[in-house]
């Protein structure tokens, strides 16, 4: 397996897939590439999180 470059969805910014990540990927049962950069990634998860508590009250 080799590193792929994806461009993320969200700002258009190229990211690195690692080798690695594509095990971790395969090893998790993931079908699909992720579609966002690491920062991106974190970002959207952040604001999931915030809006799951926002509901919780």
């Amino acid at each position: 397996m080799t590193d792929k470059t994806l461009t993320c969805r969200d700002c258009g910014k190229e990211f690195t897939f690692t080798a690695g990540e594509q095990e971790f990927y395969a090893e998790k049962g993931f079908e699909h590439e992720p579609t966002r950069c690491p920062e991106c990634r974190k970002a959207h998860k952040a604001q999931r999180a915030a809006m799951r508590n926002n509901n919780r009250r």
